[in-house]
């Protein structure tokens, strides 16, 4: 049975929480490490101030997919090309971090380190609060005294990582070579909307829904990649294959650097967002927006769900957690029947 002929039934919990109204439309899509593919999508793109149907090229932001599609995918390229090393401490690439003390905890932090959420960075920080010029907010990330605490999952590492990068390869971010089906300046007219925001007074379409990243110039190591269903599906599938990196590198995404994490990426644990069925040898991550990427090495499978969970407020319960891992627990009960 081809993936196509199950894709119906996967996308169930998806069609119920749009029936419900919990969020306005998703996409899925499932891909093997062969090349079989089946897509399924519903709903809305955006339901403030019109309505628009999403379809398979709508382009979503994808959040803190950033994170493991962007940074920790271009932080292992530049490692395989030898210009950084992931125990390399951030500051031979970025000498002015915390430059008024040479003793600073930030001084000794390491790729590996921020990559994987093992700092005593905060979770995140409201910068953009502090004003909208990027290259003063990027001084301030730099000369921040940041309180120590237990390692957390931080947007302030990748932050860090997009600096670094920028600082290597002399070019800012939002200028950085993407793959197809992937930017950081979309055509607002083919994107999911997203919040109706206070802050800026209107509803995000084609614009980072990340304050802070947009404060930074639009693309941050964080977030601001925006990519429709098939962008991320090609990526995944890359890396199933083992053609998007090399060998060293998948093995590090592979591999515990906690309990819960790896290089870049969330590893399976009970209780997960990716549900319980898949294999001990999965990875994943989610993005605020209603965004997710799950690829289980095991069964050389991957599935994206995308949605705009935010829209047109993130302050509503969406159920996305609960939407997740009933989609998970889908995807490997039908497609271990298949199998």
């Amino acid at each position: 049975m081809p993936l196509t002929d199950l894709i119906d039934k996967v996308f169930a919990p998806a069609a119920n929480s749009i029936e419900n109204g919990n969020i306005p439309g998703a996409v899925l899509g499932l891909v093997t490490a062969n090349g079989a593919r089946a897509v399924r999508w519903a709903g809305y793109a955006q339901i403030e101030p019109v309505r628009e149907n999403v379809s398979r090229a709508t382009w979503f932001d994808l959040a803190s997919l950033t994170k493991v599609i962007f940074t920790t995918t271009r932080v292992l390229q530049l490692v395989e090309e030898g210009r950084v090393a992931l125990d390399d401490p951030l500051v031979n690439v970025i000498p002015d971090l915390r430059q008024y003390d040479m003793n600073a905890a930030e001084r000794r932090l390491t790729f590996r380190q921020c990559l994987a959420h093992q700092t005593h960075l905060p979770a995140v920080e409201p910068l953009y609060t502090y004003g909208q010029d990027p290259n003063t907010l990027r001084a301030f990330v730099l000369q921040r005294v940041w309180q120590p605490g237990p390692p957390v999952y931080s947007d302030i590492n990748y932050i860090l990582l997009g600096i670094a990068i920028e600082r290597i390869t002399g070019q800012a971010l939002i200028e950085q070579p993407l793959p197809e089906r992937f930017s950081f300046r979309p055509d607002p007219k083919h994107c999911a909307a997203t919040e109706k925001d206070t802050w800026r007074g209107r509803v995000i379409r084609g614009e980072v829904h990340d304050e802070n990243a947009f404060a930074l110039g639009g693309a941050s190591g964080h977030a601001g990649l925006f990519g429709t269903i098939d962008g991320v599906l090609d990526f995944a599938r890359s890396l199933l294959d083992g053609s998007g990196l090399s060998p060293d590198s998948i093995k590090a995404i592979r591999t515990r650097e906690s309990e819960k994490r790896t290089v870049g990426w969330e590893a399976f644990y009970p209780g997960w967002h990716g549900g319980d069925a898949c294999s001990p040898d999965t990875i994943g991550h989610t993005g605020f927006t209603g965004t997710g990427l799950w690829i289980d090495f095991e069964r050389g499978l991957a599935w994206s769900l995308l949605t705009n969970r935010v829209h047109p407020s993130r302050h509503k319960d969406s159920g996305i957690l609960a939407l997740r891992r009933a989609t998970g627990e889908q995807v490997i009960a039908l497609f271990d029947q298949i199998g």
